[in-house]
């Protein structure tokens, strides 16, 4: 991913987890078990996360391959736990350690290419 599209991704991802936050703490209190909406905010904490990191990479010119999976990691893991949240289909709980193996691989990524001088 080029440091534009990074920039523009990690901007879209950080403006969706704010409203997807918002979403859930205006929308969602008491309309979900307390654990759900638990697993929403995790879900939308941890897109936030991933937002943040493709912004600071974006300003990367180097940093092509972690950007890839930082986003395949967050849209696996925050998107099984919204869908598990609004849905209470708990199979999608073992889905979301993948992308949180995605999630840890980016940011090893991310450090291996800054070392590399990526």
């Amino acid at each position: 991913m080029r440091s534009v599209q990074t920039l523009q991704v990690g901007a879209v991802l950080a403006a969706l987890a704010v409203a997807l936050g918002a979403f859930a703490a205006h929308g969602l209190d008491g309309r979900l078990t307390p654990e759900h909406l638990a697993t929403f905010e995790t879900a939308a904490r941890y897109q936030m996360y991933a937002a943040l990191a493709l912004l600071a990479l974006g300003t990367q010119s180097g940093q092509r391959r972690a950007p890839i999976v930082l986003l395949a990691g967050s849209v696996i893991f925050s998107g099984s736990l919204y869908t598990l949240a609004l849905s209470g289909i708990s199979v999608l709980g073992a889905v979301a350690p993948v992308g949180g193996l995605l999630l840890i691989v980016g940011f090893v990524v991310a450090a291996i290419d800054a070392g590399k001088g990526r």
